[in-house]
């Protein structure tokens, strides 16, 4: 048979989708890993056994490790996928949204990121390694979320033309303050609102261009 010919067979094509397979599992049961990692750091703290998330997960601790060779390795998988869905979430909420409401929504979803970022705070500083790349990565992430989402509220005149991004995230780390108190949560959430009402554009002004 001519390798043209090995190729399109129809052996040849089931072989392919068998080992494609594999990698689709891999990847669900990461994110199911992550999951169970994410809610577990929440019940229980972020000491909690790798066992646990693994049972949690529904997967064998062998899965676990082969995905996640390290206590470090989990704790900074969530953390990543917590920045990522915060930063990707900026577009879609503009998709789904006015801009002003998208802005009021993604700093609601910001104390939520802020929330995560808390509960494993403690393992978060013990990675090997430091933290400073991590964060710097996220903290350019926010500020681009962040600039978007003004931009296009300003634009939309559904903001104060003059909204600064870098104020707004400043103030948002200020709410943030004191989360391991109780109903800070709360708090956070109802000082957004006030935020964004003192965001309302004055009567007059126009909208910065787009």
């Amino acid at each position: 048979m001519s390798i043209e010919a090995e190729k399109a067979s129809p052996r040849t094509q089931g072989l392919r989708k068998t080992r494609r397979k594999p990698r689709a599992d891999g990847q669900r049961n990461r994110e199911r890993l992550i999951d169970a990692a994410k809610t577990a750091f929440a019940d229980v703290g972020a000491d909690v056994s790798m066992g646990e998330i693994a049972r949690r997960a529904g997967v064998g601790i062998g899965t676990l490790y082969r995905h996640f060779p390290t206590r470090d390795a989990i704790v900074e998988a969530v953390y990543r996928r917590e920045v990522r869905q915060l930063g990707a979430s900026a577009t879609r909420l503009l998709d789904q949204a006015p801009p002003g409401e998208a802005l009021h929504e993604w700093m609601r979803l910001f104390v939520d990121y802020i929330a995560t970022k808390r509960v494993i705070a403690s393992a978060l500083s013990a990675l090997v390694g430091g933290t400073s790349d991590l964060f710097a990565a996220a903290g350019v992430m926010m500020t681009d979320a962040m600039s978007l989402l003004v931009q296009r509220a300003a634009a939309a005149g559904d903001i104060r033309p003059d909204a600064d991004p870098n104020d707004l995230l400043r103030a948002l780390l200020g709410f943030t303050y004191g989360a391991t108190s109780p109903g800070w949560q709360a708090s956070a959430l109802r000082l957004i609102d006030i935020l964004m009402d003192g965001l309302k554009p004055v009567p007059g002004e126009k909208p910065t261009a787009s």
